[in-house]
């Protein structure tokens, strides 16, 4: 980013924020998606019962430490592959 000059950095930079945000919704689409079609079974309530809750509460934790060792094992594939 050091050879472009302040107006290029801001528009990059601005670029780089929408990427990171449609990135951010995506996941967060899937999450409720899955976890939805997953564990809610009755729509005869207009509430979740305990059982739909803790099906979504552990599989958002799933979903979410599954992303991140993705992330995790991305950046060190990167790392190893920009050291060679």
């Amino acid at each position: 980013m050091d050879r472009l000059n302040v107006k290029e950095q801001e528009h990059l930079t601005q670029v780089l924020e929408a990427k990171q945000l449609k990135e951010y919704l995506n996941m967060y689409s899937t999450l409720t998606q899955n976890c939805f079609s997953d564990c809610v079974q009755d729509f005869t309530s207009s509430k979740l019962s305990n059982k739909e809750s803790e099906c979504i509460a552990k599989c958002a934790d799933k979903f979410l430490k599954h992303s991140e060792r993705v992330g995790q094992r991305f950046a060190e594939f990167n790392a190893k592959y920009m050291g060679q």
